[in-house]
C-alpha cells in the first residue's frame, strides 16, 4: 500500500483515503465558448501521460477532503514530493532535494 503525504494534514495515510484527480498545471481556457469542437476535444482528454516524472492532482477525500498537487514517478509509483494546490509547479532541483 501507498502512504501519500497530505500538504494540509501533514500527515502520510494510506492511498485508499485519496482520489486521483487528473494532471496537475492545466491551463483553464479562458472563453470556452470559443473553442472548437476539435480544441475542446484536446482540452478535455488529451493529457502528456509522461514516463517518468508526472504532476498529478490528488484529493485528500477522506481526509481534509482537499485539493493538493503531486510529483509522481509513474514508472516506480513512488511520490516524491507533495504540494498545496495553486502552488506554482516545482523546479528540478527541488524534487531531487524532496527525493533525498
Amino acid at each position: 500500500m501507498l502512504l501519500i503525504h497530505c500538504p494540509y494534514c501533514e500527515a502520510e495515510r494510506p492511498e485508499v483515503e485519496f482520489t486521483y484527480a487528473g494532471e496537475a498545471h492545466v491551463a483553464r481556457p479562458a472563453d470556452p465558448s470559443a473553442l472548437s469542437d476539435d480544441e475542446w476535444k484536446n482540452f478535455l482528454f488529451v493529457r502528456s501521460n509522461a514516463r517518468g516524472t508526472h504532476f498529478e492532482r490528488w484529493r485528500h477525500m477522506h481526509g481534509c477532503g482537499r485539493f493538493f498537487n503531486a510529483v509522481r514517478d509513474t514508472v516506480s509509483d513512488r511520490f516524491a514530493m507533495t504540494y498545496k494546490a495553486g502552488m506554482p509547479r516545482p523546479t528540478e532541483t527541488e524534487i531531487k532535494e524532496a527525493r533525498s
